[in-house]
């Protein structure tokens, strides 16, 4: 997949630029104490650079360390050290992390998107950058490889730029080059880069990402942050089509999207057929694929990052991760309570930007619970001490393993119930409780603390008219309370005769409640929708209720007037007695007025072993599975 026409690294390198070579030892000693200095990114960390500063420790006192996020061995970042060298990180790795949590260092929260600007006007001047670059091609061009990002930005800032220069530093193409020289010190090293290893998704990560997976269509732009959720969703994508690919960080499981065919990006608005990124943090696989590579486009962070770049890719999908969600929708992605854990990062710079692209989606995705399933995180008030990164304001969908909410727009009160429908079913009747106590929600949804949930996934499947139009059924939501309403009161006297077995002018609020709050067992309600420019239109409602008795299930479906005749009720019927047989039911039941004629023949012509009798001007129906 890699360039198999490399271009070769001028031989005599070392030579034409041998009054700029030091060895690490010589080239930290221009470093100064008090000075600010700034280390390259991940796995792009000049190793050998920052052992020789660490081991000047004792000359170095009130030495400044910016970063934005390393891995492997931080030296610097150790108790007895903090006199001479203090961390300041953009985002907390684990090899700072408890320095930072005790105090001994600082964390600066930043979207990743000002942090380039910060060097530039000076309000961060760095006096060293430390960065890792491949060595110079014969045109004196050196590749920034696997770390452009803020790398670039502090390389052009800096007073003082000293390189590592590794022949096995991928060579990555796009704006991703430096003039051998802009760099002021050049250090010769042959040394394996760091690597990460993606952690494997498990059962629950992947539940996650299918739910996200199913979010995204044919053709859109993704972002995906790190971790086993991000890995999870691309397992899911790979069934996908012409996907293309904007995001701030890369990992191996992309080799593998390409591989399959999913990733194409021929129908990105923005950089059409290249996959743009501006770090990767993986093995070797990742770093042989992007090697002189032309599919791939490195680009610095106030480019990739830039909500407004972001904003005008169609069908922009970002993928993000959050350790705590409230249930008016804010979001806490950086810290343990007042513990920092890790950092803003590109969060919000791709959620604003993938929230104003045409067709976009923006994804907040997270486990329902913590601590071994003790904490849930979906909870009434975020933890004292936490801070919001995404605001109620930005969020848009929240998915956990249990199901997806989608929040923007929406009132305080249908936020809540969504977000309880996905916590953790232990923790569903406590958030309800806490809701209904700080007013979110009206005191008689304490009654639904039970059937406060999504139903499941593998119920949504699609119905084509003969005209070409797709209807989508899936299980009734705890906030289709407001599309129900709006489906009672489009409906005419006689549907409404039909259905309910008497006339009616309004339906009472319990009654909705009763529609849209079920437990999706011995409850079962699909409504089939049509997507309209305020979100979706529910056109029909199928459901049935279990008699334990009997194990018989009373059936019953409504569709809209203007959708009648089409075969709609037909296919509901077919899908609830598929829902039905997977759950052990025998059969249905129903109750059909002597006028309507439609439905008995929806009920005869089902293929079912049909039951019948009339009395009092109403048929009463029995219908066999077996």
């Amino acid at each position: 997949m890699n360039g198999q026409n490399r271009p070769s690294y001028d031989p005599d390198w070392q030579a034409r630029y041998r009054g700029t070579i030091r060895t690490p030892e010589q080239a930290v000693q221009l470093i100064k104490a008090g000075q600010r200095v700034f280390v390259g990114t991940g796995c792009a960390q000049p190793q050998a650079l920052v052992s020789a500063m660490t081991a000047r420790s004792g000359e170095l006192a009130g030495l400044e360390i910016v970063h934005l996020l390393t891995l492997g061995v931080a030296p610097y970042a150790h108790r007895e050290l903090t006199r001479n060298f203090r961390v300041n990180s953009f985002f907390i790795a684990e090899n700072v992390r408890d320095l930072i949590q005790e105090g001994l260092g600082d964390y600066t929260p930043i979207f990743l998107s000002d942090i380039p600007r910060l060097f530039e006007s000076g309000q961060l001047p760095l006096d060293v950058a430390l960065i890792q670059v491949t060595p110079p091609d014969a045109r004196g061009y050196c590749s920034l490889g696997i770390s452009v990002d803020v790398v670039k930005s502090a390389a052009a800032n800096a007073s003082l730029v000293i390189a590592e220069i590794n022949p096995r530093m991928p060579r990555t193409l796009g704006d991703s080059f430096l003039d051998v020289n802009d760099i002021d010190l050049l250090v010769p090293v042959d040394r394996p880069l760091i690597e990460y290893p993606q952690a494997e998704p498990n059962e629950l990560t992947r539940q996650i990402g299918q739910y996200v997976a199913a979010l995204v269509e044919d053709g859109a732009t993704m972002e995906l942050g790190i971790g086993r959720i991000p890995h999870a969703v691309l397992e899911y994508l790979k069934d996908k089509r012409e996907l293309g690919i904007h995001t701030e960080m890369l990992t191996d499981a992309i080799v593998d999207m390409i591989e399959a065919g999913a990733i194409t990006g021929s129908r990105k608005s923005l950089d059409r057929g290249k996959i743009v990124a501006s770090f990767c943090m993986g093995t070797k696989k990742l770093y042989d694929c992007i090697d002189n590579n032309p599919l791939f486009s490195f680009r610095p962070t106030e480019y990739v990052n830039d909500p407004f770049i972001i904003g005008q890719q169609n069908n922009m999908v970002a993928v993000n991760v959050a350790l705590e969600v409230d249930l008016t929708g804010q979001v806490c992605s950086d810290s343990l309570g007042s513990k920092f854990f890790s950092g803003i990062g590109g969060q919000v710079d791709f959620n604003r930007g993938a929230a104003r692209a045409h067709g976009g989606k923006a994804i907040i995705a997270l486990p329902s619970t913590a601590q071994d399933g003790s904490v849930s995180r979906i909870v009434s008030r975020l933890t004292p001490g936490a801070g919001v990164v995404t605001t109620r304001g930005d969020v848009h969908y929240v998915v956990t393993e249990y199901g997806v909410a989608y929040l923007h727009g929406k009132s305080v009160q249908d936020r809540s119930l969504a977000l309880i429908s996905i916590a953790h079913p232990d923790f569903r009747e406590q958030l309800l409780k806490d809701a209904v106590e700080v007013k979110f929600v009206r005191p008689e949804m304490a009654a639904v603390g039970d059937k406060l949930m999504v139903g499941p996934q593998e119920l949504r499947t699609t119905y084509v008219l003969d005209d070409g139009t797709q209807i989508n059924f899936r299980p009734i939501h705890p906030t289709d309370e407001p599309r129900m309403k709006d489906l009672f009161y489009d409906l005419s006297q006689e549907t409404l005769y039909y259905r309910f077995m008497q006339a009616m002018k309004h339906i009472p609020q319990k009654q909705l409640m009763d529609f849209v709050f079920v437990d999706h067992r011995t409850d079962v309600a699909i409504v089939g929708t049509v997507p309209e420019a305020h979100g979706e239109e529910i056109v029909a409602i199928g459901r049935y209720f279990l008699d334990p008795h009997t194990n018989r299930a009373e059936v019953a479906f409504t569709v809209r007037d203007r959708w009648q005749n089409r075969g709609i009720g037909s296919f509901l019927l077919k899908t609830l007695v598929t829902i039905a047989r997977r759950n052990g039911i025998s059969g249905f039941t129903a109750e059909v007025l002597k006028e309507n004629k439609a439905m008995q023949t929806v009920f005869n012509n089902s293929g079912l072993k049909v039951h019948s009798h009339l009395a009092g001007g109403v048929y009463s129906f029995e219908m066999d599975f077996h």
